[in-house]
């Protein structure tokens, strides 16, 4: 699992845990939860994640409830659902005893913990013990690392190694040595380092700090009916491919991609490249007969072999990649390792898609995917 998904949850959870009997504040309602028919699906999945998004109350037995409620499903027609437990007791409904809407849920509680344990993990050197964490999350050892393990998809030596590894990433900088990077991160040997966490930085550390220094990249611009594609390849294969709406910008990124790579534009050699590209652009369905130079973590790259696994014409959600990955509970991370795909189309994030089925978040243009997906299923 990426770590962003952790350190994201411990920045939106800086608050000490409120009192357990205390209204709870309506979520911002998410879009995939907008209309009465997906809510009801949700109740009749359990869906946890629509729990604070909305509320339902029964008519029969005058009660509301969480989505995820355990209770007996109720007849559809006596259903009505509320944006907030206010709503619903304004309307007559009192909160059902099961589940407890108008408490501060488990799960929160729960997320709370993880939270400032990740902090403490992320605060202190050297990582402080399992026991140490756990109290700091209220729990006891044994249920916190089953609960960090849940909510994370990581167990908490794995997140702390994360951690480390991510250190090293920031210590390889032109100035620093790898040896120096690898002591700063707490490794005393660079052996120890591959033996900790192998392909963490999805290449070699020297390679890694290096960001291109000594190699010859070849890159050009073309039009094609989604806009200007800028495509780019190392001796090993096409690294990017990019739309934009103009060539300056996507050249200045490509820069930022490969700051120390020697860049060499409208050689006639590599309008053969561009060209397949572009037929992959205009047909989607088609295979791409061209190497591949893909670069990312670790993480990244099984998301975006996950991926490859999509046939055209296909989606899959964030959850299924995050499922098919081992990582079922790493759906945010999931998230941002597509979006940070640079290979737009060859390897197909546009076919990742929301619970709901419809299409959104995509790094070059919602309108883009969209056109994709519909070249795809031949519309």
């Amino acid at each position: 699992m990426d770590t962003s998904t952790v350190s994201s949850l411990s920045l939106t959870n800086t608050g000490t845990p409120q009192p357990v009997k205390k209204s709870v504040a309506p979520a911002p309602i998410s879009d995939e939860y907008g209309d009465d028919q997906t809510r009801w699906l949700a109740v009749v999945a359990r869906d946890r994640a629509a729990d604070g998004t909305f509320f339902y109350s029964v008519r029969s037995t005058g009660v509301y409830c969480r989505p995820s409620c355990g209770a007996r499903l109720a007849k559809h027609a006596n259903v009505a659902f509320h944006l907030s437990c206010k709503a619903a007791e304004v309307a007559g409904f009192r909160p059902c005893k099961r589940c407890r809407p108008n408490e501060l849920a488990l799960a929160t509680k729960h997320a709370d913990g993880v939270a400032k344990a990740c902090r403490l993990m992320e605060s202190e050197d050297p990582r402080p013990r399992l026991a140490a964490l756990a109290e700091a999350a209220g729990l006891s050892p044994f249920h916190f690392h089953r609960v960090f393990k849940t909510l994370t998809g990581i167990t908490p030596k794995a997140y702390g190694d994360r951690l480390r590894g991510q250190r090293v990433a920031r210590e390889l900088t032109p100035e620093n040595t790898v040896t120096d990077a690898l002591y700063c991160a707490g490794f005393n040997s660079s052996g120890r380092f591959y033996a900790t966490y192998p392909g963490l930085l999805g290449m070699t550390p020297r390679a890694f700090k290096a960001r291109g220094i000594g190699e010859i990249i070849r890159y050009a611009c073309g039009k094609c009916s989604l806009g200007l594609l800028l495509v780019a390849a190392t001796g090993r294969g096409v690294c990017t491919i990019q739309f934009g709406d103009d060539e300056t910008s996507l050249l200045a990124e490509l820069r930022a991609q490969f700051s120390d790579a020697k860049l060499i534009g409208d050689d006639p050699s590599f309008t053969r490249v561009v060209e397949q590209v572009i037929a992959l652009v205009e047909d989607p369905r088609r295979e791409l007969d061209l190497p591949l130079d893909v670069r990312g973590t670790s993480f990244q790259q099984r998301v975006w072999s996950a991926l490859h696994g999509i046939r055209a014409g296909e989606t899959a959600t964030y959850a299924e990649i995050a499922a098919r990955i081992g990582q079922p509970s790493a759906v945010r991370a999931v998230a941002l390792a597509v979006g940070a795909n640079s290979l737009a189309v060859a390897v197909p994030c546009h076919r990742v898609i929301r619970t709901d089925g419809k299409a959104s978040g995509y790094r070059w243009g919602l309108p883009r995917k969209e056109v994709l997906l519909q070249r795809e299923r031949g519309k």
